[in-house]
């Protein structure tokens, strides 16, 4: 189930930059507590993101729509800070920054 939760969050996009938020490695961490519950953790590339309130609620409805998946918190953290360490390679390569 997480790889298929994984894919549906690589539909989401960030507005600000062109790649999709698990690339960006916005999702910290994506716990499934039981059938049907998921918990993710993630953050934002800067805590004054115009897009904070649409973004994680975006997140929420992607592993929605996942077969088996009914519920799903987000959980919005600033600790660590995002940095483009965070991002996958094929996202750095996206962005020209390698």
């Amino acid at each position: 189930m997480e790889q298929r939760i994984i894919d549906a969050l690589k539909t989401v996009h960030d507005p600000e930059i062109p790649v999709n938020v698990y690339d960006l490695g916005l999702i910290y961490k994506i716990d499934i507590v039981d059938e049907g519950k998921v918990n993710i953790t993630m953050t934002l590339t800067n805590p004054n993101c115009p897009v904070a309130d649409a973004l994680p609620r975006q997140v929420s409805e992607a592993a929605k729509q996942v077969e088996g998946v009914r519920e799903v918190n987000i959980e919005l953290v600033f600790d660590p800070p995002w940095s483009t360490d965070n991002m996958s390679d094929a996202a750095m390569l996206d962005m020209g920054l390698f």
